[in-house]
């Protein structure tokens, strides 16, 4: 098991020095940030100041190589649009992503699952149908329409629940969370939602999917004749079984959904992650964009990581064989 685990850190740094000099490459080829940074009136003394000052006259080795220092040593640089360190601007927006995100993810999780188990329990009801119908509209319908849909009926034609922004906060630990606050909750709702659905629907589906393959195993048959209930087998037998690519799914998609939730930040105005780096985008702001990208793929990798050691974990058979 050490041995593994040393296999796939050596394995994700690899990973990460290849994705760090790709998304330098990549960012770098984006646009000129002095074109954002000096006005066109300026004069070339001061253009060629301001380009000597931010390194940007050097060739794009040096440059990358610096970058990659700063970062070993806690530094990712700092804003070209905020003027403030790139890794402490991140920081302050990312609660708000992580609470929208966790609040998504863990609930279509819970509401997904069950559903799931009982579609592929019971087929052929009226309910599985219909729980089927419906995840088929989260999978077909795109997010930025439902995210204006919620809006619309929610927010505008009933007035139950505010079409955006972030709400009351409470502090714990020194960050701020709406999750703590009864107005932070009903600013969460529509986004989170809107998040979820696409979600919820691919859980529903995986579970159901797995539920099906499962129920005409030998496993529930011996089950069955060894007298145990329904409910026992669906919780000791059905649940534990699709309980690995259910943690796969899981894994992946906190991650996904906390790298790319840009269409609802955007939408419902909520100041996360997602929408500090569509305005860095417009606004060229490459530090901040470098900084994003970098830290995204360590997420990924972190995950990744992860969700091979809850695999260790679920299923013995992999831990024997990595021992072997």
């Amino acid at each position: 098991m050490l041995g593994f685990i040393i296999q796939r850190v050596l394995q994700a740094m690899l990973v990460m020095a290849v994705m760090s000099a790709l998304v330098f490459i990549g960012v770098y080829a984006v646009g000129n940030p002095i074109d954002v940074l000096i006005s066109p009136d300026a004069t070339q003394d001061i253009r060629t100041e301001t380009i000597a000052r931010y390194g940007l006259d050097r060739p794009l080795y040096e440059q990358y190589f610096t970058f990659v220092g700063n970062i070993l040593s806690g530094d990712m640089g700092r804003s070209f649009v905020f003027g403030m360190p790139v890794l402490q601007l991140i920081m302050q927006r990312l609660p708000a992503t992580l609470e929208l995100t966790l609040v998504a993810v863990i609930g279509a999780t819970l509401a997904g699952v069950p559903l799931g188990i009982y579609a592929g329990y019971r087929p052929q009801s009226p309910i599985s149908k219909t729980i089927m119908a419906v995840s088929i509209l989260g999978f077909s319908v795109p997010t930025f329409w439902i995210g204006l849909i919620l809006i619309l009926f929610f927010a505008v034609h009933l007035g139950w629940l505010p079409a955006g922004s972030r709400g009351a906060t409470r502090s714990f630990l020194g960050v701020e969370w709406s999750v703590l606050t009864l107005d932070g909750w009903k600013h969460l709702v529509l986004p989170a939602t809107n998040l979820a659905l696409f979600k919820l629907a691919m859980m529903i589906r995986l579970s159901r999917a797995g539920t099906r393959e499962i129920m005409l195993t030998d496993t529930i048959k011996f089950a069955r004749a060894a007298g145990l209930s329904e409910w026992t087998i669906l919780r000791q037998h059905v649940l534990k079984l699709i309980s690995i690519p259910i943690v796969t799914v899981f894994g992946l998609e906190f991650g996904s959904t906390l790298a790319f939730a840009v269409v609802t930040e955007t939408i419902f105005s909520w100041p996360g992650v997602g929408k500090l780096i569509i305005d860095s985008i417009a606004q060229l702001d490459r530090p901040v964009m470098v900084a994003y990208l970098i830290l995204i793929a360590f997420l990924f990798v972190t995950i990744n990581l992860t969700v091979d050691l809850v695999y260790a974990l679920l299923d013995p058979r992999l831990r024997r064989g990595r021992a072997a």
